[in-house]
């Protein structure tokens, strides 16, 4: 998992040579826990790489309603990690939007709206501390230094300065349709067969591995692993919301991120400044862990914690799971 972490699609015989095992092995493990439902690797578009704006969403409603109102906020494309927090009264929700416009459709026109919506908060994430290609697996230490300097692809090219003539949005990357076909192939599957990206994308082969090296290299797609939780022993997740003083904001969030209870962490918009999805054992771990670590963390003033109920979708397309499977953020 470590392996396909740093990257996704990385040959099965190169993973087997530097674990020191056979590419049977490698091949016939992955098979299971895909087959299982207990992991699988998706290709994504990293939102700032792309101009996006991204926003972490709030909703809060009747109970009776709060499934049904979840279930249609996870069937939206433009959703992510949707799920029903405390005492199933809140969902919680990751929305992407292309522009500032988009976003003022999304949050005001888009969402649900029923008299079982009681109220909506959205947070814009500003920066992010840890995420993305870098998994919670990271921080497992299953790998040593050395295999996974032989493992990480090359990073991503450092973007050239714009020219003051140019605005901003103007150097973003625009996707093409086929791109869009490619990126929606990826979220499925991120180890799809060339031929089949092949024949979703109208490119040959040969095209479809020249386009994903330089959408890596441009760090616009990114791979990532989504796995069962208790194959790590975590039984809790609890979204951390907490406010901290203006300068002091990147030094905790950078401090947070290097935790290895945080599986992602960023500075956002209003009272409550930097977020965080924390993952522990259990509950007696996780009140160690605010009471320890967070309680150390520079300028915090305040902190509410929430914790998931019920998971509802991911990173990728809203699928159905096997019961067996979970989810680490």
């Amino acid at each position: 998992m470590h392996a396909l972490q740093l990257d996704g699609r990385a040959p099965f015989s190169r993973i087997a040579a530097v674990l020191g095992v056979s590419d049977q092995t490698v091949a016939r493990r992955y098979t299971r826990h895909r087959t299982s439902g207990a992991l699988k690797v998706l290709g994504l578009a990293d939102a700032q790489a792309l101009g996006d704006i991204t926003w972490l969403v709030r909703v809060q409603c009747a109970p009776d309603a709060a499934v049904s109102v979840a279930e249609a906020l996870a069937r939206r494309t433009d959703t992510s990690w949707v799920s029903l927090m405390s005492g199933g009264t809140e969902i919680a929700a990751v929305c992407r939007a292309p522009s500032s416009d988009h976003s003022d459709a999304l949050l005001l026109q888009k969402l649900p709206r029923t008299p079982s919506v009681v109220g909506v908060t959205a947070h814009c994430l500003l920066h992010e501390f840890f995420g993305g290609p870098q998994g919670l697996i990271s921080k497992s230490g299953a790998l040593t230094d050395a295999q996974i300097a032989e493992l990480s692809p090359s990073p991503p090219n450092s973007p050239d300065p714009p020219s003051p003539a140019i605005p901003p949005a103007a150097v973003q990357l625009t996707l093409t349709d086929a791109d869009r076909h490619l990126f929606d192939a990826l979220a499925r599957d991120g180890r799809t067969p060339l031929g089949e990206l092949a024949t979703v994308t109208g490119w040959s082969p040969s095209t479809v591995r020249r386009r994903l090296a330089e959408l890596r290299a441009d760090g616009v797609l990114y791979y990532d692993v989504d796995y069962d939780l208790r194959q790590f022993g975590y039984g809790v997740m609890v979204a951390l919301w907490l406010s901290v003083a203006p300068a002091e904001l990147a030094a905790a969030g950078e401090a947070l991120a290097a935790h290895p209870e945080v599986a992602f962490a960023c500075a956002t918009t209003g009272p409550n400044n930097l977020f965080a999805s924390v993952l522990c054992q259990g509950t007696e771990a996780l009140y160690t862990y605010l009471t320890t670590r967070v309680a150390a963390l520079p300028g915090v003033r305040a902190m509410e914690s929430a914790p998931r109920i019920r998971h509802i979708k991911g990173p990728g397309p809203l699928f159905t799971p096997s019961p067996a499977a979970g989810r680490r953020r």
